[in-house]
């Protein structure tokens, strides 16, 4: 218990600077085209519409963002440039974060033992397992690739 405690605690205080500085960039970002020449765009009745909506719904958002694989740093990111107050963003990032923390402390360290008794009770099986789950990894983003690549075709196609 006490591992998964002191992981946990660790991995919660990187995701608290993580996120917390890609909410900081995103701000800085947001500032800073709020006085390039993208000002204009950025002050339509459109944009001003969904930045209120960020402002107002997007906590919920970000606690969530969290729980999923390469939507974090996008949700903190948007967050900070669409000047997400920090009244409601700092408490979807401490329970999120949290989440985010237990998760892995608890399901990362519950893998790691497991492949750590496989390599030494079984080393054949330790092997193959990590084997599998490189190809597992390997085959999810060359699926994905491929996908992409193909739906750029497609509108490439319909473009013609």
């Amino acid at each position: 218990m006490g591992k998964v405690v002191l992981t946990a605690g660790a991995l919660y205080v990187i995701v608290l600077l993580r996120a917390g500085g890609t909410f900081a960039v995103g701000w800085l970002a947001g500032a800073g085209a709020r006085r390039s020449r993208f000002s204009g765009r950025i002050s339509s009745a459109k944009f001003q519409r969904a930045e209120r909506a960020i402002q107002r719904w997007g906590a919920p958002v970000v606690a969530v963002s969290f729980l999923t694989v390469g939507f974090q740093t996008a949700a903190n990111f948007l967050a900070g440039s669409m000047r997400m107050p920090l009244s409601r963003y700092l408490p979807a990032l401490f329970v999120g974060g949290a989440a985010w923390a237990l998760i892995y402390a608890t399901a990362g360290l519950g893998v790691l033992e497991l492949l750590g008794r496989l390599f030494a009770e079984r080393t054949a099986l330790g092997a193959a397992a990590v084997a599998g789950i490189l190809l597992a990894v390997c085959g999810v983003v060359v699926w994905r690739r491929r996908r992409a690549s193909l739906s750029c075709g497609d509108r490439v196609a319909e473009e013609s």
